[in-house]
């Protein structure tokens, strides 16, 4: 029997099922927990960036909500995918955690030939843990705990133990997220097996930024693609294919707009998952913009504004406003867009 072709999906068709799923083609009213879930988590580096990466995905979010859900645990910073401080809810970090942590400590002894050998690594977590029964830490106190073990000790063992970062740290009003705590403290113990935990994994970033090749999901996870393999077994997927031929993959039911479904204008912050490799084939980055973006002069990347589903120009805070500055010349109608949304924005920083 012969398999029926299966269904070609264009650039801007991906465009749109990805500014849909991410909900910046309309906010949405989710709690906050479950908005995170749709969109497979936000990076954390700078913790301004979450607030508002959330601020342009929700409808009425006020940066007090995540400072509360932080503290009220029902959300989680963490290093979680690409050995990357993510924010995701308290449901999908033990799953997340289980599936990614087996590779991400190898990749990481891979990267770091000259760390600390395993032995030493595995003492000084083992110390880490007792220390951190007590309740959250912070880096400096860790270090007095550990003797002083260095930067390449203390990235070691947090490969080896779970942690998550406590609030005060990483919010809006205490930037720096240096308080630890141990995860299963934190939120409670897992209860997933690995199988189950990479199948939630998949399934997560396929809803939130599919239809996307496996090479797309491997990137994003920070896994290898054997890895991922079994799990695509596993979960139900529709495929279709891109403009070259190349198979993507998605779950059932999630949203495939009309390529004309009009793109209100959006302001990014630095590192928005959204901008990274792993979503190149939706075309929300041009290309010829990509280094104004990512580059040595940013290391924390530029934030961005998109218009008509694109990016058009950088933006910052500066002297109490939003100045954004655009890659070209903008339509009138988009600069007005633009300016009513940098209003509101300059009114969520101050």
């Amino acid at each position: 029997m012969v398999a029926e072709p299966l269904r070609i999906l264009t650039r801007p068709e991906l465009n749109r099922a990805l500014l849909a799923r991410q909900l910046l083609l309309e906010r949405a009213k989710s709690p906050l927990p479950r908005a995170l879930e749709r969109v497979a988590g936000i990076q954390a580096q700078y913790a301004p960036s979450m607030y508002v990466g959330l601020w342009s995905r929700l409808e009425g979010f006020e940066r007090d909500d995540l400072t509360r859900a932080l503290e009220r645990r029902s959300v989680v910073q963490a290093t979680l995918m690409r050995v990357t401080i993510h924010l995701v809810s308290k449901r999908d970090y033990w799953p997340f955690e289980v599936a990614i942590r087996d590779e991400r400590r190898e990749g990481w002894l891979k990267a770091y030939p000259h760390r600390p050998d395993a032995k030493k690594i595995r003492a000084a977590a083992r110390r880490a843990r007792k220390a951190l029964a007590g309740g959250p830490m912070s880096r400096a106190d860790l270090d007095e705990a550990l003797d002083k073990p260095g930067t390449p000790l203390f990235n070691g063992i947090g490969m080896e133990v779970d942690l998550v970062r406590a609030p005060p740290s990483g919010t809006w009003e205490r930037r720096r997220a240096d308080v630890y705590a141990l995860a299963e403290d934190w939120i409670g113990e897992p209860d997933v097996d690995p199988e189950n935990a990479l199948d939630l994994l998949v399934r997560r970033y396929l809803g939130g930024f599919g239809p996307a090749p496996l090479d797309s999901i491997a990137n994003w996870a920070g896994l290898s693609k054997k890895t991922i393999e079994p799990a695509l077994e596993r979960i139900e997927l529709r495929r279709f294919a891109d403009e070259d031929g190349a198979e993507l993959l998605d779950v059932p039911r999630a949203p495939l707009p009309d390529p004309e479904t009009p793109a209100p204008p959006r302001f990014l912050p630095t590192w928005d998952a959204t901008l990274l490799g792993h979503a190149r084939h939706t075309g929300i980055l041009p290309e010829e913009h990509r280094s104004k973006i990512f580059n040595t002069r940013t290391p924390q990347s530029a934030a961005a504004f998109l218009v008509d589903g694109e990016v058009a120009g950088t933006w910052r805070y500066d002297r109490d406003r939003v100045r954004y500055e655009p890659f070209g010349r903008l339509a009138k109608a988009a600069r007005r867009e633009l300016d009513d949304e940098a209003e509101r924005l300059s009114g969520f920083h101050a």
